[in-house]
């Protein structure tokens, strides 16, 4: 496959964690790509092309293709960090592990509970809620997981925490967990939210470039 782009080329779904999480720290590197929206279910034969295993996030560069989300993460902030995110302890990326092995897991079992008939839903969000009752503990007192400004931990996991939420807003909401709530609300209410949240056409070969970030 060639890999002759003038820009990095970055295939993404918007609703993804995952992919949401690549477009976050391209956000606050202050680079920009080539953004191509994937509908899942009908997968482009370039996206394909590019990664055989077809999930998002998809970064193909001149010299490389990058589809790991946390590593497109690294590409980007060693790149440009003018905020820091990377400003961090060894225990933030001891976090991200959690956040991607075993809360996912349970996510994934919670939220799609058909998938898997042999597992008990409740026992399933009972092992999610432990992590979050965790994260609560571990951002009290503090705006952020590790003080006063964000770092590639929060932004890692907060699009994993909000995919929870929305599983189960009233339950969610009902949980002793101000800290976690307060720190994912203000997430949500970011300019950085809205900006990597915009409505992109799917994306079909031929079609005129979309870039992202989309401001001028």
């Amino acid at each position: 496959m060639s890999l002759d782009v003038s820009r990095p080329v970055l295939y993404s779904f918007r609703r993804c964690p995952y992919a949401m999480r690549a477009r976050l720290a391209i956000l606050a590197s202050g680079l920009k790509v080539e953004l191509r929206e994937i509908v899942l279910r009908e997968k482009a034969p370039e996206f394909l092309a590019s990664s055989p295993k077809g999930t998002v996030p998809v970064l193909v560069t001149p010299c490389a293709v990058i589809d790991e989300s946390l590593e497109l993460m690294l590409w980007a902030l060693n790149r440009s960090d003018s905020e820091s995110w990377l400003a961090m302890s060894e225990a933030g990326y001891e976090w991200i592990a959690r956040c991607d092995g075993p809360f996912k897991t349970a996510l994934d079992h919670t939220k799609y509970a058909v998938r898997y008939p042999d597992l008990d839903p409740e026992q399933e969000r009972g092992r999610a809620a432990e992590f979050l009752s965790d994260l609560n503990l571990q951002i009290a007192g503090s705006d952020w997981m590790f003080g006063a400004t964000c770092t590639l931990a929060d932004m890692s996991i907060v699009p994993f925490i909000r995919q929870f939420a929305n599983s189960d807003r009233g339950w969610f909401d009902a949980q002793p967990w101000p800290n976690v709530q307060r720190w994912l609300s203000r997430f949500l209410a970011s300019d950085r939210f809205v900006s990597i949240m915009t409505k992109y056409p799917k994306w079909q070969a031929g079609d005129r470039p979309v870039f992202f970030p989309n401001a001028a």
